[in-house]
């Protein structure tokens, strides 16, 4: 699948902070895992998450898709998210996560494709792509830390964008490139959380080395960073980003977003 030559620089990605940005595509607006309270303290089966800063959803405006990664962890959808997303048409999630989340949502297993109707006409096609929340095999690590699924967004002269959710995994990355890529924009978690009791303290998610290696991988023209502040469990953030994309030379791929 090839990307398209034109076009990618043109869609803004606003940022909100922890893994939360939205953007239109196709006539379509999307957001991606909503977490919108203010600072404190979730209590977790492994220990405490706790977040520092808000994303404040001043000024939204009309969401029509929300694409979740996963449900299961508050750094991806916190209370305020999933109040929202029962004023969203439609929820595209894990299948566990949309049986446990209900009308309007939607699980997308690997490879699996959903066609969305654009406004003006034409289709949007969603398709759910790999991803593995932390270091190792997907069948000793789901068990620890749940599934996940990360996003595909292709159209007829649209540009390709990439949506990695929490994704630790530089096969799944490899995966999607030779049968997705190259990718115009990729939307990369990242910010290297790690808690001492998990994998032995290694990140459960892109650290910023593997963030610009992901990047080199798809081919991505422009890699939009989100899940690397606002939780005090994210042990990389902005600096590391752009020390590490420099470093590898594609320091003019990075677009820290627009600030919500």
């Amino acid at each position: 699948m090839a990307a398209a030559d034109t076009n990618h620089a043109q869609i803004p990605v606003r940022v909100f902070g922890g893994p939360t940005a939205l953007f239109e595509y196709g006539g379509l607006r999307f957001l991606t895992d909503p977490t919108f309270d203010a600072p404190r303290e979730y209590q977790q089966p492994g220990g405490v998450l706790t977040k520092t800063a808000p994303a404040a959803p001043a000024d939204l405006g009309r969401i029509d898709v929300v694409l979740l990664s996963h449900d299961e962890h508050p750094d991806n959808l916190d209370n305020s998210g999933r109040a929202l997303l029962a004023e969203v048409p439609l929820t595209l999630t894990t299948p566990g996560g949309a049986q446990r989340l209900g009308n309007g949502a939607k699980g997308l297993a690997d490879w699996e494709s959903i066609e969305l109707d654009r406004p003006g006409g034409g289709t949007i096609t969603v398709t759910g792509v790999p991803a593995i929340h932390g270091p190792g095999a997907r069948e000793e690590v789901e068990p620890i830390t749940g599934q996940v699924v990360g996003f595909v967004l292709t159209g007829t002269d649209l540009p390709t964008f990439y949506v990695s959710g929490d994704n630790a995994s530089l096969e799944a990355v490899q995966e999607i490139a030779d049968r997705c890529g190259p990718v115009d924009t990729a939307i990369l978690f990242a910010g290297a959380p790690r808690f001492p009791i998990l994998f032995d303290g290694a990140p459960i998610v892109l650290d910023s080395g593997q963030a610009a290696k992901a990047a080199e991988i798809l081919g991505a023209r422009r890699v939009v960073p989100v899940h690397y502040d606002g939780w005090a469990h994210f042990t990389e953030g902005r600096d590391e980003l752009v020390a590490a994309f420099t470093d590898a030379g594609l320091g003019d791929r990075l677009d820290l977003g627009d600030l919500g």
